[in-house]
């Protein structure tokens, strides 16, 4: 869960810290009071894109940081980002240069590692998904999550891959002579190019670890030679005076036998000496002082750089290009003889692919099935007493793609009667925003943190308590965050909290502070329409918290 969120100079948040309550977190506070900000700024921390515009007036940067409970993390994510206690913190900054900086633990990470983080943490559900949740091609990604069909998928998008490289050699076959031997001249100069200095795998790390040496041969050869020397060729060197004080010792030994262990390491330190000597003896020999074979390095580490920075980066990108070089070129010389053999390889890889879009295609069948089931229990709750919802799929060869052959539209009818239709045809703002609670709590079981702009949006009533409740059962065993202008949405809440702008001659800032007792009365009282403790709006809100429990 999220533990507690510390906010600095972002948008209008001066400085704001946030402890969080298990469950249903709730936002409310007047239209414009920045309920919203919050949930950007935990975005933000989360990888989201930052932007200098939203750094407060005055200040030189903006600062968000989140303390999370290391144990919704799974283990591969937490080993591979060295997170070991209960909690762990992530920050993020951004200063008006546009310069953004990232930690984990307070060490220094990458935007990309705290969205990896954060998309294993949190899932969030802005007003602007209501929108994507229109289009037909989001659908069929959401039927594949929910299903499980990622393996199958990548499968299927591999076998695309490769019937695109086999048309790609039938294209090449079926160009003209002309183009032929364009592609032809151009393709045996690079491989000339490679093969001229005919690179081995590693050879570049290899120069770069002998180079420093065989530029200061002169001055490590002196440095070696004088080691040697004091460690074991001079009369008086290290290793000789050692072994005269060891046999000194050896004696005492003889007359102090407590003495034994300082003879053994004496004599442990005399064969670390030898040791020394020894290996300074074999590196001051290998010292190649021959100028000549200087150059013919620094030579071909050049000519290696070079062939690097045009095939590479790295040189087994470079052994890889040469590979396929050679591949194209005999394709470009026998093409026309290969035509028929590639003829059958291309069609042989739309008949593997086909096979997978099949496969995946069944699977999608149970599986719309399934998701419609689950959604239409979801939100039938939700004011819809006579729901109908289907996830239509359809395959269709001429659509035969990266995810297979299969066009997926959710299908909706709200009221009895009316006969099932795109989503996008159907369903008014309210609708849209129920729809997506159920699809958010079928398809993001795993999500310890659920964070909701405005899922309320363009409903109200009892239709409101319902959406409420729904949250509020969603958030057991996981903790909602969730932003609303409902009354019965907040009165469902583990945790409230107003938020409020303040403004002055010069600034505007937000505070935000969290309710209960009678100040979350009245809170609720405000938004059913306001009053006194005496009136009926704070009776109702009574009411709202104790139906809820809350009071």
């Amino acid at each position: 869960m999220l533990v507690r969120l510390h906010v600095q100079n972002f948008a209008i948040i001066s400085d704001l810290t946030l402890d969080f309550a298990p469950g249903l977190n709730v936002f409310s506070g007047e239209t414009g009071a920045g309920k919203s900000i919050v949930i950007e700024a935990l975005g933000f921390v989360l990888g989201a894109r930052g932007d200098v515009s939203a750094i407060k007036d005055g200040a030189d940067k903006m600062t968000a940081s989140a303390v999370f409970s290391s144990t919704d993390l799974p283990a591969a994510l937490r080993k591979e980002h060295q997170i070991a206690a209960d909690v762990f913190t992530l920050k993020r900054e951004l200063d008006r240069k546009g310069k953004s900086k990232a930690f984990i633990e307070g060490r220094p990470a990458t935007v990309s590692a705290l969205a990896q983080l954060g998309k294993a943490l949190v899932d969030f559900h802005g007003q602007h998904d209501h929108q994507s949740l229109l289009h037909a091609s989001v659908h069929l990604m959401l039927l594949d999550q929910f299903a499980g069909h990622g393996a199958l998928v990548q499968k299927t998008q591999d076998a695309y891959r490769q019937m695109q490289n086999a048309a790609a050699k039938l294209d090449a076959a079926r160009m003209s002579s002309q183009e032929r031997e364009r592609l032809l001249d151009m393709s045996q100069y690079q491989l000339k190019e490679i093969e001229d200095v005919n690179p081995t795998a590693d050879e570049d790390l290899q120069l770069e670890q002998n180079l420093p040496k065989m530029k200061h041969a002169g001055r490590l050869l002196e440095l070696a030679q004088n080691a040697y020397e004091e460690l074991y060729a001079a009369e008086d060197s290290a290793t000789s005076r050692a072994g005269k004080a060891l046999r000194e010792v050896q004696n005492m030994a003889e007359l102090d036998d407590h003495l034994n262990a300082l003879a053994q390491d004496l004599n442990s330190a005399l064969l670390t000496l030898e040791d020394a000597a020894s290996t300074l003896g074999s590196y001051k020999d290998d010292i190649n002082l021959d100028p000549q074979t200087l150059d013919r390095m620094l030579a071909r580490h050049e000519k290696i750089k070079r062939l690097k920075a045009k095939y590479g980066p790295e040189i087994t990108d470079v052994l890889e290009t040469a590979r396929t070089l050679r591949e194209k070129i005999d394709l470009l010389q026998h093409g026309e003889e290969h035509e028929q053999e590639l003829l059958k390889e291309l069609e042989q890889a739309r008949q593997n692919l086909l096979a997978l879009a099949g496969e995946l295609h069944d699977k999608r069948m149970r599986a719309a099935q399934r998701l419609a089931a689950r959604i239409s229990e979801e939100i039938r709750p939700l004011g819809f007493n006579a729901i109908r919802f289907s996830v239509a799929v359809e395959m269709d060869e001429e659509n035969l793609g990266p995810t297979g052959a299969d066009k997926v539209e959710f299908l909706f009818s709200p009221n009895p009667g009316q006969a099932l239709r795109p989503l996008k045809n159907i369903a008014s703002g309210g609708e849209i925003s129920r729809v997506m609670l159920g699809l958010k709590t079928v398809l993001a079981p795993t999500v310890p943190v659920m964070v909701f702009d405005e899922v309320d949006a363009g409903i109200g009533g009892e239709t409101g308590h319902l959406v409420g409740q729904k949250l509020h059962q969603a958030a057991h065993g996981r903790q909602v965050l969730c932003v609303t202008h409902l009354a019965q949405v907040a009165a469902q809440a583990d945790q409230n909290f107003y938020v409020s702008k303040k403004a002055s001659k010069n600034a505007t800032d937000v505070s935000i502070q969290p309710l209960s007792g009678e100040k979350l009365t009245a809170e609720i009282a405000r938004m059913l329409g306001g009053g006194d403790k005496h009136s009926a709006a704070f009776s109702h809100a009574k009411e709202l918290l104790a139906d809820a429990k809350r009071i």
